[in-house]
């Protein structure tokens, strides 16, 4: 049996990466625990104070396929290239120009929610089809392949 895993991102603002996050991969933010109406309704019972209710945040898959995503507050920001990141796949079974116009499109559309474009890496086949290389808006380097 695989191992079931989540992927955590450390954060300045765990509510807004994980909102950037829900919409680029297609995500929900989780719901609150059972039991509950909101999360507010929650953290009040667990008595959580106002200043940190914004300790944490995570999205799921709305199918149930894909792995958690978890974002934690930390106090340092992002000082390095990440040693792993995310290919968000962009351009399925496309290939050659109608695979880097998927990508443009997609770009554009994450620019637009905040992140930032990086670079453009053309296709060189037999290996590698074309990614573009953006960073999210904490500076987290993801690419669209």
């Amino acid at each position: 049996m695989a191992a079931e895993f989540q992927v955590t991102f450390d954060s300045a603002d765990p509510a807004s990466l994980a909102a950037f996050w829900a919409e680029v991969l297609g995500y929900r933010i989780q719901g609150p625990p059972p039991g509950f109406d909101s999360w507010d309704a929650a953290l009040d019972a667990f008595g959580v104070p106002e200043e940190r209710r914004n300790d944490a945040s995570a999205v799921i898959d709305p199918d149930g396929h894909g792995p958690r995503i978890f974002f934690q507050r930390v106090p340092e920001g992002k000082t390095a290239k990440n040693r792993v990141h995310l290919d968000v796949r962009a351009a399925p079974g496309l290939v050659g120009d109608e695979r880097m116009a998927a990508l443009e499109k997609e770009a554009a559309r994450l620019v637009g929610l905040g992140a930032t474009r990086i670079g453009r890496h053309e296709p060189e086949p037999p290996l590698q089809a074309g990614h573009i290389v953006l960073q999210d808006p904490e500076g987290n380097e993801f690419c669209l392949d």
